[in-house]
């Protein structure tokens, strides 16, 4: 290669850093301070080996000094913790119930991967996630909320049960990156269940309202509290032995942004995203508004909303054709009012969760019984096989 000026100085583009100097093909003997090299001739593969080597001790030595750091409030006594049985599994975890000092709790174990799988860059996403979601739940003290109990950062010592209550083999000890959170055990399961189970008979209107209150009187406390849940549907929505209905998974709900355009990306499930979050514009808790409209028409109608569409359909419609359920002829005018104005397309014109309370409070449940039965329905259009645009 050619030198620069009569100083011999070489371009920059052509200086090697020092510590490639061990990754450079066809160097000899040079030092890092003489070396030239042709860009084509760097073994990146080796490269991203190193750099994940050293990215992994880096990682080691956090690990170590989160053994050395002071507990957190949160922080659980592993040793009272005991797991029964798996009850769910997502993608990055298992939910198990079991007791911690002698309560019923729900314990979700989230794995960062196991040592050498999870790149450092996929390990600190999920260990954020986990800090926020802890940093979000161990606050919050509402009736309609899951009650949060502890959590822990490292599960080395969690006693996983065995896949096979049968085996005597116990399943592998969890990864020293996963960690764990500790709710309250509600037996009720999820809304989503529940509405499945009364599909053909319906829910009378009283408790329609009902379940709707609760969901609407959680939502309105989050949102004063400055937290958008983001994630609002049947699935994260829990029922105790008495109905009572309790808002749970605070995976990516987050402090609302005092700037809207501090929040945009696409966070929820489709089906329940406000058109903005689907079309990548700022949001506020008003998201949280548009998806509790879709959760009262899916208790009221013990359906899902959207069935015969594909998600890249719903998304575009919802966003360009102003796609929304069809409310049946025989939902009463107060709850297809209350639909309606929390689904509306602009943000600014849905009301805050704390009016959908008062809304739902003035609704006269002891008239009307609620959606009618598909075998009860002439002349209603309640389950019309076409929805959608």
């Amino acid at each position: 290669m050619d030198s620069d000026g009569e100083n011999g100085r070489r371009k920059p583009e052509c200086e090697a850093v020092g510590a490639l100097n061990s990754k450079m093909k066809g160097t000899g003997n040079q030092s890092s301070k003489d070396m030239i090299f042709r860009a084509d001739k760097i073994d990146l593969k080796s490269l991203d080996a190193q750099l994940e080597k050293h990215l992994s001790k880096v990682w080691s030595r956090t690990m170590s000094l989160d053994v050395k750091r002071p507990k957190e409030e949160w922080e659980i006594d592993l040793a009272k913790l005991d797991l029964r049985y798996a009850v769910a599994h997502g993608a990055y975890g298992t939910v198990y119930r079991g007791t911690y000092d002698s309560q019923d709790v729900a314990v979700k174990v989230l794995d960062w991967g196991e040592d050498g799988v999870a790149t450092a860059a996929e390990t600190a996403a999920l260990r954020a996630s986990f800090r926020q979601e802890v940093a979000v739940w161990h606050k919050l003290d509402h009736p309609n909320v899951t009650k949060f109990v502890g959590a822990s950062m490292g599960t080395s010592n969690l006693k996983i049960p065995p896949k096979n209550p049968s085996s005597f083999d116990n399943n592998p000890p969890p990864p020293s990156r996963a960690c764990c959170v500790i709710v309250e055990f509600l037996p009720g399961g999820t809304l989503k269940q529940y509405l499945i189970k009364n599909r053909r008979r319906k829910l009378a209107y009283k408790i329609v309202v009902q379940l709707a209150l609760d969901l609407a009187r959680g939502l309105s406390y989050l949102h004063s509290m400055r937290i958008v849940h983001r994630d609002v549907k049947t699935e994260n929505m829990l029922l105790d032995t008495s109905r009572k209905l309790k808002i749970a998974d605070f995976g990516v709900a987050r402090v609302e942004a005092l700037n809207p355009s501090d929040m945009t990306g696409e966070t929820g499930t489709l089906g329940y995203m406000a058109p903005e979050v689907l079309d990548g514009k700022p949001y506020n808790r008003r998201c949280d508004v548009y998806s509790f409209g879709i959760c009262l028409w899916e208790i009221y109608c013990c359906d899902m909303p959207y069935p015969n569409l594909s998600f890249a359909d719903i998304s575009s419609a919802v966003v360009r054709q102003n796609l929304r359920p069809d409310i049946p002829r025989c939902c009463p005018s107060g709850m297809a009012n209350i639909m309606k104005r929390c689904w509306d397309a602009n943000p600014n014109k849905r009301p805050e969760m704390k009016d959908v309370v008062t809304m739902l409070e003035a609704l006269d449940t002891s008239r009307g019984g609620g959606m009618i039965p598909e075998d009860e329905s002439p002349g209603c259009f309640c389950f019309a096989p076409a929805r959608g645009p």
